[in-house]
């Protein structure tokens, strides 16, 4: 029985030792950092990331920064953070909050280059085993750019563990750089080529440019250099040649992008102009109205619904469609109706407007840009490979477009309201002579116009800085999108918009922005001399006229 209460204690007793704060070997090994000694600093560095203790990595970090302190009393290590009246300081190792110091209750706990180099070294090993897969992506993609010889073994290890795709083909690549530049023989090398050419993207081609400078600067290489020089300029000429063809996917993209964005500003521009022959130079004016309301719509729920603010985008696109629609009416029913059959007035009128919309909108929320922040689901990009990334605000833009104009064709091939519209736009005089009230017609038109520019904004928001001059920078691509489209016509709206879009996007490069949108212009005015009425040209007797 005494046999039996002896070992129950002996073994309450390890278990009471073995889970023990786990802090309580970190805090022995980080006491080394107190010395004035840097070899004494470096033992103790090493123990630190020997300790396995979670707080390790979060210590060597803040070290590593320059934001280590011990306190002076009782030689603490700390963190510091500026308040009003001293310093708010926190054990590093424990988490605990030890109040407010002055700046010299604090020592600094300095290190030099050799120690940072260590600390990086000691950070990647950690940071690979992390149980947050995004960590351990981080830290591969560290060791690339770094690409330290001591981290072979490490990485490997790491990478044999590893579960998650991503991060092995990272950390796949980051171990083929070691062994490409620190392989003891060709055959590792070559094999570690082999795995860099078919994971292209900029920082492997900037490798292997180096590499080839370098090696083609030797004077009289042997034969195995000669040889590795060989492979070298074939992986790199495979790798550009694979960046190449990500490149023009990107501009595609990139294009595809733009051409959304202008097919929202221009859709609403095709009808008011097909329908009602209006030359609205206010039409800009709706894009920044919407945009306005997206920032109204988000600041609402900032301030009194704060768990709804993800979904306060969600929420501005009907709200700015209402707002700007009703605008739209207002315009129509005020100003445009007066000037039907005179273009140079309604022109000069809708000019004049949208200056004044543009200083109203100053005198209300002030001259500089407003932020429109975006949800968590619109922040980040899609990496596809090394080098073709595509951002998730893009991609929503032209889901976004592609909805918006499925809408449109469903109101005028399945409603009245869209059946009258097109009667109109064909025969003007037919239509107000079967019945249809033609002035109503081009007031909900103008307002569907001007509600869809509206939305047009909150895409906008997104991308572009919310200021009174949003519109401006889009009025003019789109009306050369109708023109070049077809008046009236959501089909020639469509390809007009992405045809332009992608062409400025390939143009860029070569030309430079402006100048592409200069090209761009010139080849309108010239198409527009052998088809006057655009790519798809609607059909009617009034529309002929």
């Amino acid at each position: 029985m005494r046999i039996t209460i002896k070992t129950i204690i002996v073994a309450l007793l390890y278990l009471m030792a073995t889970q023990a704060p786990a802090y309580a070997d970190l805090t022995d090994a980080a006491k080394g950092l107190l010395s004035k000694s840097y070899s004494d600093k470096i033992q103790a560095t090493e123990a630190i990331a020997a300790s396995g203790d979670p707080q390790a990595a979060n210590l060597l970090e803040t070290l590593l920064g320059g934001d280590l302190y011990a306190t002076k009393s009782d030689a603490r290590l700390v963190s510091r953070e500026k308040v009003s009246g001293g310093y708010q300081i926190t054990d590093i190792i424990t988490e605990e909050d030890l109040g407010v110091v002055e700046s010299g209750d604090l020592s600094k706990i300095r290190i030099n280059n050799k120690m940072r180099g260590l600390i990086n070294d000691l950070l990647g090993r950690l940071t690979l085993l992390n149980e947050d897969p995004d960590l351990r992506l981080k830290a591969a993609d560290s060791v690339f750019k770094s690409r330290p010889k001591e981290m072979i073994v490490p990485l490997r290890d790491a990478l044999a563990a590893e579960t998650d795709e991503t991060v092995a083909g990272a950390m796949r690549r980051a171990l083929a750089a070691l062994n490409f530049l620190y392989g003891e023989t060709p055959e590792i090398q070559a094999e570690a080529l082999l795995i860099l050419e078919e994971q292209p993207g900029p920082d492997v081609k900037s490798l292997l440019s180096a590499e080839a400078n370098r090696m083609a600067a030797i004077q009289n290489p042997s034969p195995e250099i000669q040889e590795l020089a060989k492979n070298v300029d074939t992986a790199l000429a495979k790798v550009e040649e694979k960046l190449a063809m990500l490149g023009v996917v990107e501009n595609v993209f990139q294009g595809i992008s733009l051409g959304s964005v202008l097919l929202l500003a221009a859709i609403g521009l095709a009808i008011t102009f097909g329908v009602m022959g209006v030359i609205n130079m206010a039409h800009g004016e709706m894009v920044m109205i919407g945009a306005y309301t997206t920032y109204v719509v988000q600041e609402l729920c900032r301030n009194f619904a704060p768990d709804l603010l993800v979904y306060s985008l969600v929420a501005a696109i009907p709200a700015a469609f209402i707002v700007a629609g009703l605008c739209g009416v207002a315009i129509e029913r005020s100003i445009i109706r007066f000037l039907y059959g005179r273009p140079l007035e309604t022109l000069l009128a809708t000019w004049g407007l949208s200056l004044i919309l543009q200083q109203f909108v100053r005198t209300i929320f002030g001259p500089t840009n407003k932020e429109v922040s975006s949800p968590d689901w619109l922040s980040g990009t899609w990496e596809i490979t090394g080098g073709l990334a595509l951002t998730y605000n893009r991609i929503a833009i032209i889901l976004f477009a592609a909805a918006v104009l499925f809408m449109l064709m469903l109101v005028l091939r399945k409603t009245a309201f869209g059946l009258q519209m097109r009667a109109v736009t064909q025969n003007r005089r037919m239509a107000a002579s079967m019945g249809i009230r033609t002035g109503w017609v081009d007031a909900m038109t103008f307002g569907l116009g001007s509600g869809v520019a509206g939305m047009a904004g909150v895409a906008l928001s997104q991308i572009d800085n919310v200021s009174p001059n949003l519109g401006q920078a889009y009025i003019v691509d789109s009306f050369m999108v109708v023109v070049f489209g077809g008046v009236g016509n959501l089909w020639g709206t469509l390809v007009g918009a992405l045809s332009l879009g992608v062409a400025n996007k390939f143009l860029e490069p070569y030309a430079g922005a402006v100048l592409a949108k200069i090209f761009i212009l010139v080849f309108i005015i010239l198409f527009i001399q052998k088809r006057p009425r655009g790519l798809f040209a609607l059909k009617g007797r009034a529309v002929e006229n």
